[in-house]
């Protein structure tokens, strides 16, 4: 007996992790914003996503006061699905790979933060409607004729492959719109996801039968040129895709519409 309370008391975590959240009750209810403090067990290996879990099993403030659970979302946890985005000491980043060992090696307290260029659904969920939206408005899917059997699809290069393969790894996460300052209340920029997905289809063979459609849309206001150059975007993408290229390459290629799109009508 005396070595089994020995073991649990072993096994009793000594260290805590203290989290400072910034809560609001629900999307219409903008005055409800405050911060709120918990302290958890630490756990070995540990992530944000581990710590919120501890909160949502014990949701005791610091203060001893009990309260609602705290909202987050999360899906994959492998970096894979974006659902998890949200600001983690002031970076805007993926919970899931937010290692807290990292985070706060001395125990540093751990704040964390909804994004702030997209509506507040609840506490740390939040609304990336406009995402998708703008992925609507760019056309970003390559359009099949019908259902019948269309053969073999076009070929493409090793090379070719290679150059769209980072491409394709957008997690539509958030990221990158976050960490814009071009994105803001006073500003339409659809931002550097959409962007970069215009260039995705642009590449593919078969994508670039709606081309100029994809271009056109970015000739509108709050397209390409519209970026600031600021290249935040390409420092907190989770999947390193080269935004600011495919910002490049696609501004260059709404120039020549503008030039010579004349030629095509």
């Amino acid at each position: 007996m005396a070595d089994t309370e020995k073991s649990a008391k072993e096994a009793t975590p000594s260290r805590l992790v203290h989290l400072k959240i910034r809560r609001q009750d629900a999307a219409d209810k903008p005055d409800s914003k405050r911060w709120e403090e918990f302290k958890v067990p630490y756990l070995p290996n540990m992530n944000v996503i581990s710590a919120l879990q501890q909160v949502q099993k014990f949701p005791k403030t610091t203060d001893g006061k009990e309260v609602a659970p705290v909202c987050w979302e999360a899906v994959c946890l492998e970096e894979v699905c974006g659902a998890c985005s949200m600001v983690i000491n002031g970076r805007v980043r993926q919970a899931c790979s937010a290692l807290v060992d990292q985070l706060a090696p001395n125990g540093e307290p751990i704040t964390i933060e909804p994004m702030s260029k997209f509506p507040v659904v609840r506490d740390l969920v939040v609304d990336r409607a406009r995402m998708f939206n703008d992925l609507k408005r760019v056309k970003a899917w390559i359009d099949l004729d019908g259902t019948h059997e269309l053969g073999p699809g076009p070929r493409e290069s090793q090379e070719q492959q290679q150059e769209r393969y980072p491409l394709s790894r957008c997690m539509t996460c958030g990221c990158c719109l976050e960490a814009c300052p071009q994105v803001n209340d006073s500003s339409n920029f659809i931002g550097p996801a959409a962007i970069n997905q215009v260039r995705l289809f642009n590449m593919h063979p078969s994508g670039a039968m709606h081309k100029n459609q994809r271009l056109d849309a970015l000739m509108a206001e709050g397209g390409v040129a519209d970026c600031g150059k600021a290249q935040n975007c390409v420092e907190v993408c989770p999947k390193e895709i080269p935004l600011v290229d495919s910002i490049s390459v696609v501004a260059r290629d709404t120039t020549k519409r503008l030039l010579f799109g004349w030629l095509l009508k």
